[in-house]
């Protein structure tokens, strides 16, 4: 049968296919709208496959807080370029999927991919853009965090994202202090809030890298332990966020100043997740 320009065109409003895949489309199903509509996704699915290898180092941070700020989820969304990272599409669709994990909590990526937009999953979604655009599309990151107060902040043209969970705010106003301690996270990358998040393996190699240079310098073996110990303590001072500088004021540690913003407020957790 005759395939028209109006066909076409009605199958590009209903699925946002290119006007050439619509019209091969509706062709090899022969004018039936819901084959040719399965043909493009049976294509997305065979272009997803076909970039599998690629790599996805662009893209955008999408978060969401619930209206009393306890709460908030982040995800990541990345592609092959900058320009489908800044596409109108992508972005709905980054924007879609945050709103189905706020709302759903699903427990992790692959539960995230089996939500449903509408009547195709989140992972049919990604698809149907990749037989739309070209490129690999894939949600690379998803984070929840719950606090007393829980602060979003976004840096470097969406590509990188924190969140951070405050205590000890009694009643005050925290949302700027919080958007200071994000950027500190976002600029200096803490491995843990303090020295008890860091993981023990982390402290034995610092404090076998200690030894080794305590050794190398000629230092006696009765106080290379303890050299080992004091720059293990250096380690937590640079490394650790509540014992860093803060980026703002040289003088104080994150933590005095959260401390000077509330009496006894500090970071409880945070997250913090880059693409590229």
């Amino acid at each position: 049968m005759a395939i028209t320009a109006k066909d076409v065109n009605k199958l590009r409003q209903m699925t946002g296919a290119g006007m050439m895949d619509c019209k091969k489309a509706l062709t090899e199903a022969e004018g039936d709208f819901e084959k040719a509509i399965e043909i493009l996704r049976k294509k997305g699915q065979k272009v997803s496959a076909s970039r599998a290898d690629r790599d996805t180092k662009e893209g955008s941070i999408f978060i969401k807080t619930n209206e009393g700020n306890t709460e908030a989820v982040l995800i990541a969304l990345n592609c092959e370029t900058d320009f489908v990272g800044k596409n109108e599409e992508f972005l709905s669709l980054g924007n879609a999927i945050l709103g189905v994990a706020f709302e759903n909590a699903p427990a992790d990526i692959p539960a995230l991919m089996s939500e449903k937009i509408g009547d195709l999953t989140v992972q049919e979604k990604i698809t149907e853009l990749i037989g739309k655009i070209g490129e690999k599309i894939e949600v690379s990151e998803y984070v929840r965090l719950k606090g007393e107060t829980v602060v979003p902040y976004i840096h470097a043209g969406n590509k990188l994202g924190v969140l951070v969970a405050l205590t000890g705010i009694n009643g005050s106003d925290v949302t700027e202090a919080g958007k200071d301690v994000g950027m500190q996270i976002a600029a200096m990358n803490p491995v843990a809030v303090d020295e008890s998040g860091v993981d023990a393996s982390v402290v034995e190699k610092e404090l076998e890298i200690g030894r080794e240079q305590a050794r190398a310098e000629g230092k006696p073996d009765n106080i290379i332990d303890k050299i080992a110990q004091g720059k293990l303590q250096k380690f937590y001072k640079e490394n650790t966020l509540l014992h860093q500088q803060f980026v703002k004021d040289n003088g104080l540690t994150v933590a005095k100043y959260l401390d000077g913003v509330s009496k006894g407020l500090t970071v409880s957790e945070f997250k913090r997740i880059s693409i590229g």
